[in-house]
């Protein structure tokens, strides 16, 4: 049980350095990175040449909790996950990103994510 874990993690990590190494932000088009956990969805815009996070969100964050109290299902979470980091990129000023799915497959709340920042306006 543990070694297929571990198997599956180690597969993971592969497929997120593969997708690294051809995926990189710059202050121009930032990379919008996706990590999803069991219970939640988070979302970063990292300018990868000043090595900064620029815009985060997340299903924890306390302007995000009442919008999605009344929601159910983890994909429609991770949809307004999406539109709220679109929403904050706007308001930064950022409106062209590159994205990173992580290692995950663009399906899913990966996908929810892509396309609820594309609702809110951004370019990928």
């Amino acid at each position: 049980m543990i070694t297929s874990v571990i198997k599956k993690r180690e597969a993971w990590l592969r497929r997120k350095k593969r997708i690294r190494k051809k995926i990189k932000g710059s202050a121009e088009r930032p990379r919008l990175c996706v990590f999803r956990s069991n219970k939640h969805t988070y979302a970063q815009i990292i300018d990868d040449d000043r090595g900064c996070t620029l815009v985060a969100a997340s299903t924890l964050d306390t302007e995000l909790r009442e919008a999605i109290s009344e929601v159910s299902g983890k994909v429609e979470k991770a949809r307004k996950v999406g539109e709220l980091i679109g929403k904050r990129a706007k308001d930064k000023g950022i409106s062209r990103v590159v994205f990173d799915r992580n290692g995950y497959m663009y399906h899913g709340r990966v996908r929810a994510v892509a396309e609820g920042a594309r609702e809110a306006g951004l370019e990928f």
